[in-house]
């Protein structure tokens, strides 16, 4: 084996065990935070134990590790990078002739890796058990809340319908949702049948609907027709492709649904008239996870490969921490602006990747003499 491939190995090690560290470590410490914020927020509820506590935490500690995989990779970076410049280890390989783009390489591609395996296994893994949680905490220390109660009680779907005419459009308005045990109960349901340019053509009242498999029932419906007397109220069914689960899903976090599910969801929140902005910024991210991963690769052997004698380790962590800092106001700027529609999806997502990857790239450029 050549001497400079040996010496990628022998730093891409160092790089690997350092930001597994790291990540552990900061995955610990903020769930030590967390914890005790849940622990807070039970304590005046019974029935609520230290155990289950203990329980929802640990159901969050994948997603916990999700959030913080970026800064565990920068953190865990400058503290390596940082040890073989102290040890003159990078100062030995650089006089050598070995470039610095070389040795590099395999902590760059670990990142990569890293943040490719995250997203492909551990996100599936973190979304479900984050779901579990987010149950536990609605049943147990948020009495009263649910995933409909972010829409006060009323819910707004947009579906096909071809029931009337081929391409037809049905949107329904029903009050007071609830969603008990698996079932999902409306009061107050309005049902707007449209055709082909948005023509109207039904209008149907319900005093109640429950959502059956494959068709919302509507009990005691009346429906209303231009030209026409109402008819006398009977059951009616309204075909749709939503899911007592699906529903439940929507007004659910993204980051309770799998990666590999989102692209599928997504398509049916924009046919149902849900807004997917959440979940599209989410799929983004995630998809950009990888290269956020490289680049804070990057931006640590930035602030610490030519450190060894030009300052201490208080101020390369502060160098760190403050390039994490300003890369995290990025990320939430971008989500907001996101969020609202004001930049399309995609640049939010990727925005603190590119920007992050453009500091690393010149500082390095700015050091590198060879």
């Amino acid at each position: 084996m050549r001497p400079t491939a040996t010496l990628s190995l022998y730093i891409g090690r160092q790089f690997a065990v350092a930001v597994l560290a790291a990540v552990g470590a900061l995955t610990l410490l903020v769930g030590l935070f967390d914890f005790l914020e849940i622990l807070r927020r039970a304590a005046s509820r019974p029935h609520t134990g230290f155990l289950l506590v203990m329980g929802i935490e640990a159901l969050r500690l994948p997603w916990l590790m999700m959030q913080i995989l970026p800064f565990g990779v920068l953190l865990g970076g400058i503290y390596a990078f940082w040890r073989m410049s102290r040890a003159s280890e990078l100062i030995v390989a650089r006089a050598a002739g070995v470039s610095a783009w070389q040795f590099l390489a395999l902590p760059v591609l670990f990142g990569a890796a890293l943040g490719a395996f995250a997203t492909a296994a551990i996100s599936p893994l973190s979304a479900r058990l984050m779901a579990r949680a987010n149950l536990l905490e609605s049943i147990y220390i948020e009495v009263g809340a649910g995933p409909l109660a972010l829409s006060n009680g009323e819910l707004w779907l947009r579906q096909g319908d071809s029931g009337l005419v081929p391409g037809g459009v049905a949107i329904l308005h029903a009050h007071r949702v609830a969603l008990r045990q698996h079932r999902l109960t409306a009061d107050q349901v309005s049902v707007f049948r449209l055709g082909p340019h948005d023509r109207f053509l039904a209008r149907i009242e319900a005093p109640r609907a429950r959502l059956a498999r494959d068709a919302w029932v509507l009990e005691d419906a009346r429906t209303l027709v231009a030209g026409h007397l109402p008819g006398p109220p009977q059951s009616v069914r309204l075909p749709t492709d939503l899911t007592v689960s699906r529903v439940e899903e929507s007004f659910a976090a993204p980051d309770t649904l799998s990666f590999w599910s989102l692209p599928g969801f997504i398509r049916l929140l924009q046919r149902s008239g849900f807004s997917a902005i959440a979940h599209r910024l989410r799929f983004q991210a995630l998809l950009a996870l990888p290269l956020l991963c490289a680049t804070m690769a990057l931006v640590a052997a930035g602030f610490s490969v030519r450190s060894g004698r030009r300052s201490g380790v208080g101020k390369i962590l502060a160098s760190g921490v403050a390039a994490g800092f300003a890369l995290f106001m990025v990320s939430e700027i971008a989500d907001q602006f996101g969020q609202s529609g004001a930049v399309p999806v995609a640049l939010a997502a990727w925005a603190p990747a590119a920007s992050g990857l453009m500091m690393a790239l010149a500082l390095l450029l700015h050091l590198e003499d060879g």
